[in-house]
């Protein structure tokens, strides 16, 4: 009786993994990466598999999110023609104009991302968390028009509260207040503290939520963006995420090491776009961007010289990955030198392959990674990446006072990118993320000297520590590296 019961399980649980493993192979049409990983989970471990196939595998690919209205459509179409011109114009007037190194990429993120160059941006960097919030908090008390808030994950603690205090106060003060945040990143806020806000006047978003109270099944394809935009004329964006964790109170994680911007300019328009197209995707405010809104959301800002900036975002929602192609431009174009910040390095094949090109080119490539973990298969699957590059190499540096939460890239004194995504598959396919990419001089230089500040705290991680690891520390890392697409 027992063994005909085994049996006719088997056989279901056999059918069944068959079955999910031809609309994976036939009609997910994911990577290769990513189906072999797939498949090898289903089989090796078939029940807990499709458990984990149900939370982690959804396709949202070519799925219409974040949508324009027809004329908003027209009149962005007009200004991305006119600035392909004017870009031509600068090029053929001045050929020794710095934009002439990085010219294609200019234009692929204005073809691919609809992605505005502007030049006129004034750029603060934040490394320590109390630095960033106390900044963003003061331009948050100074908003007499509109404040738009985007963050994956915030807090419910007393650093959050007091963000949610500001917003309020704001709010009653008839400045509008909208605050969005993923559903699963933000599912701990208690309802009262955003009744508060909302009875105030402020508005609330969430991304993605589920039905079903504190369970979500959309584990994947998560708002990992982090903006502020405040009166259109000041954008926040980079890594920082909303808690006491990431002011470094958390006795676990230690000081919180992150990156963050604060853009004055033209691209806080650029921010604001985009935070005006998720808000339209996650809330049921019907808010169109035409006349005295497009004034008030979009004032005039002055021309002056500053930082040339592009915003670019991605997601799987989109056939191109804008952000890790960007980032493959600048790897490609460097002549000198590559420094990455990450606290995750999970690369596909075409990032781990520009790097090895540019090692064998004579390019000093450098990484930094965290030494303390916040996600443990993570963290061995970038030893066994980074292990694979140091061969090649690279200089990776692990970072010892606390958690490099940082997403950086810097190439060669010239042009460098700090956003949300991070060097994983995850960010690159599976999470919506926001970058700046930078041309300016004087800010990569900046981000140069944090990188070399920041290597004052790091254990540098040669090929003789390397091949020093132990036979399970091989093991964790091949078995993480093999997951590594569903990471």
């Amino acid at each position: 009786m027992f063994l005909g019961l085994l049996a006719t399980f088997s056989s279901f649980i056999f059918i069944f993994n068959l079955s999910l493993s031809i609309t994976i192979i036939f009609l997910e049409r994911k990577s290769p990466q990513s189906t072999y990983a797939w498949l090898l989970f289903l089989w090796m471990i078939p029940i807990l598999g499709f458990l984990f196939y149900l939370f982690f595998s959804q396709n949202l690919t070519k799925r219409k999110i974040f949508k324009y209205n027809t004329l908003e459509n027209v009149r962005y179409s007009l200004l991305l023609r006119q600035q392909r011109r004017s870009l031509s114009q600068i090029i053929t007037i001045d050929p020794n104009s710095p934009l002439e190194k990085y010219r294609h990429s200019i234009e692929f993120h204005l073809n691919v991302s609809q992605a505005m160059y502007t030049n006129n941006n004034l750029v603060n960097i934040y490394t320590d968390g109390k630095a960033k919030f106390d900044a963003l908090f003061d331009a948050m008390e100074s908003a007499t028009s509109s404040i738009h808030v985007e963050y994956y994950i915030i807090k419910y603690d007393s650093l959050a509260l007091r963000m949610m205090d500001i917003l309020t106060r704001k709010a009653l003060d008839g400045v509008e207040v909208r605050l969005l945040f993923d559903a699963m990143g933000g599912r701990y806020l208690p309802k009262a503290v955003l009744e508060r806000l909302e009875s105030a006047g402020g508005q609330i978003g969430k991304f993605f939520p589920s039905k079903i109270k504190m369970i979500n099944l959309r584990v994947n394809y998560r708002n990992h963006r982090k903006i502020v935009v405040i009166d259109g004329t000041t954008g926040f964006v980079g890594g920082f995420n909303v808690g006491n964790e990431y002011l470094g109170r958390n006795p676990k994680m230690g000081y919180w090491r992150d990156t963050h911007l604060k853009i004055q300019g033209s691209s806080a328009h650029e921010l604001q776009l985009r935070f005006l197209l998720d808000w339209r995707a996650s809330s049921s405010e019907n808010l169109t961007i035409d006349g005295d809104s497009q004034t008030k959301y979009f004032p005039a800002i002055p021309q002056r010289s500053g930082a040339g900036i592009q915003i670019v975002s991605s997601g799987p929602d989109r056939k191109n990955q804008q952000i890790k192609q960007g980032l493959l431009r600048m790897i490609n174009n460097a002549e000198s030198y590559i420094l990455i910040q990450s606290p995750y390095f999970v690369p596909d094949e075409s990032i781990l392959e520009a790097l090895k090109i540019a090692l064998l080119s004579g390019i000093d490539v450098r990484l930094m990674i965290p030494n303390k973990p916040d996600h443990v298969f993570i963290h061995w699957a970038t030893l066994a990446y980074v292990g694979e590059l140091i061969e090649y190499g690279a200089k990776v540096y692990i970072y010892e006072n606390g958690f490099l939460h940082a997403k950086t890239i810097v190439v060669d004194d010239a042009v460098c990118s700090v956003g949300s995504c991070n060097f994983d598959i995850r960010s690159f396919s599976l999470n919506f993320e926001t970058n700046a990419f930078i041309y300016d001089s004087s800010i990569s230089r900046s981000l140069k000297n944090v990188f070399v500040e920041d290597m004052k705290h790091c254990t540098y991680y040669n090929k003789e520590v390397y091949s020093q690891r132990g036979h399970i520390v091989k093991i964790k890392e091949s078995i993480s590296r093999l997951f590594s697409p569903l990471l």
